[in-house]
């Protein structure tokens, strides 16, 4: 058979060279080998799923991954680190062992010498249809136990509650990265215009450890960061002072209308269409945020249930304030509430750092939160949005099975604690994974927290490994290169 190699191209002419073949054959096996390896460690470009972004209306609501269970999300952080075997996790072989040694147990913790074993300060008692048992601290939160998703076996990268805070609100140890809600925020947007699509609620008594990291946005965009305000403090800035409303109203008009004309000339301007974006929400936010923080509008019966009406206890009153707030923030579309209980390090009085008089200081804050807590998530059921609503209970790590040496309190223990969920798309009931007999270490389905915030983005309609944002050349995720759902908490 005659070959016509002379009608082939050069490049045709060079394939019939078996030297040539040889030799590219080797480097084309090489380079599959390569990408092969560069695929498994994730170390190629990956696939852009960024959300296609107006920003003339970068709050805008926006379609999901695939459809989701939850629309709204309430966070509940509790700051300081409560006690998981004070609360949620009942340990009976701590009764047993109560001031003995830990067998095996190490000799220093975070904060010095260990003591011996301490059983739980509370009395335990098992709760509603599933029997679970719950402390008598919290026992409104424990009548909702049939209704809750526990995960027990969760564990931090860190034991030092500020970055222990920056690692269960982004991911990350270090600061500088979004938050939950910005991430949420910034792939969903919001239902709410009039308000901002993210708002975090500080404690009355003060803001957490680690202040903004807890709701910043980090490289995303500065429009889905947290909003801070609360029933006690609104909004900052948000009107101008020693200007009248008409004054003030006819200035906001000029300058819309400069705005627009400019807008016209530079129609590719996009950083001048987010900041008109951001002009004009601040001035919706001037009508609606003092409507929607004026809480006399609340039926007395409302107020009561929620303990706002405590007169011997301000701190809780104010609390469940603000856990009124996140309800009707909820109500009016607000994709994303944050709401702290307990704030910055402070020996243990103002938040749940149990150090050395953890039962003294624990009365004084499951005082504060329980009831409030428990009304909210009740008062979401009635009105039906606790179908669409995730409410989430969280704490930044948990404590130690023994006191510490010479105190009445627990040092921190990133090794095994519990948070929990329910609402919307939560399979109720549930009690996931185990630490060990008293209560140290997570020994079954070990879940690090970006397996809980994972399964959190999952609720929402959103695909952990999907949502990213390209920042310095790597494709960032709030779950780093790790997470994985946990499937048993879902419905």
């Amino acid at each position: 058979m005659k070959h016509h190699a002379e009608h082939l191209s050069i490049g045709g002419r060079a394939l019939l060279d078996r030297r040539q073949f040889l030799s590219n054959s080797a480097t084309a096996l090489g380079s599959v080998a390569l990408t092969n390896l560069l695929g498994f460690d994730g170390l190629l470009a990956a696939e852009n799923h960024a959300p296609i972004i107006d920003p003339a209306r970068p709050y805008a609501p926006r379609q999901p991954h695939f459809p989701g269970k939850a629309k709204n999300v309430i966070v509940i952080f509790c700051a300081g680190a409560v006690s998981q075997l004070e609360t949620w996790d009942y340990k009976p072989e701590l009764i047993k062992w109560d001031d003995k040694p830990l067998p095996g147990g190490p000799a220093v913790t975070f904060q010095g010498p260990a003591g011996n074993l301490a059983r739980p300060q509370y009395e335990f008692r098992p709760r509603g249809q599933t029997g679970k048992w719950v402390s008598d601290m919290i026992p409104h939160l424990a009548e909702l136990t049939d209704d809750i998703a526990f995960v027990h076996s969760l564990t931090s990268k860190s034991n030092t509650h500020g970055p222990a805070e920056n690692f269960l609100s982004t991911g990350f140890v270090l600061d500088g990265f979004p938050s939950l809600g910005s991430w949420v925020t910034y792939a969903l947007g919001s239902e709410s215009q009039e308000l901002p699509s993210y708002v975090a609620l500080p404690d009355p008594r003060g803001v957490p450890q680690n202040g903004a990291n807890n709701w910043g946005p980090g490289f995303l965009p500065a429009a889905f960061q947290g909003t801070t305000m609360s029933s006690k403090n609104p909004v900052r800035h948000l009107a101008a002072t020693g200007v009248s409303t008409d004054a003030d109203q006819a200035a906001r008009s000029l300058l819309q209308r400069m705005n627009a004309r400019h807008l016209e000339a530079h129609p590719g301007d996009s950083k001048l269409a987010a900041r008109i974006a951001s002009y004009e929400l601040a001035a919706r936010m001037q009508l609606s945020v003092p409507e929607i923080n004026d809480l006399s509008s609340e039926p007395a019966h409302i107020v009561k249930m929620y303990g706002a009406d405590d007169a011997q206890n301000p701190d809780k009153a104010a609390f469940a304030k603000n856990c009124i707030l996140a309800r009707r923030l909820i109500e009016k579309g607000v994709r994303f509430v944050q709401l702290f209980n307990g704030a910055y390090a402070s020996g243990g009085r103002l938040n749940w750092d149990g150090h050395s008089a953890l039962k003294e200081q624990y009365d004084i804050h499951a005082q504060i939160l329980d009831q409030p807590a428990a009304a909210l998530i009740r008062d979401l059921r009635q009105r039906g949005l606790l179908q669409d609503t995730l409410v989430v209970w969280c704490t930044e790590f948990g404590r130690m099975p023994f006191f510490q040496k010479g105190a009445k309190g627990r040092d921190h223990n990133p090794d095994g604690f519990t948070c929990w969920m329910t609402g919307a798309g939560v399979r109720p009931g549930v009690s996931h994974g185990a630490t060990d007999d008293f209560g140290q270490k997570a020994i079954q389905d070990i879940h690090p927290l970006y397996h809980f915030n994972a399964t959190i983005l999952h609720l929402l309609g959103l695909d952990f490994e999907k949502l990213s944002f390209e920042h310095n050349g790597i494709q960032r995720r709030l779950t780093n290169v790790e997470g994985k759902l946990i499937p048993e908490l879902l419905a």
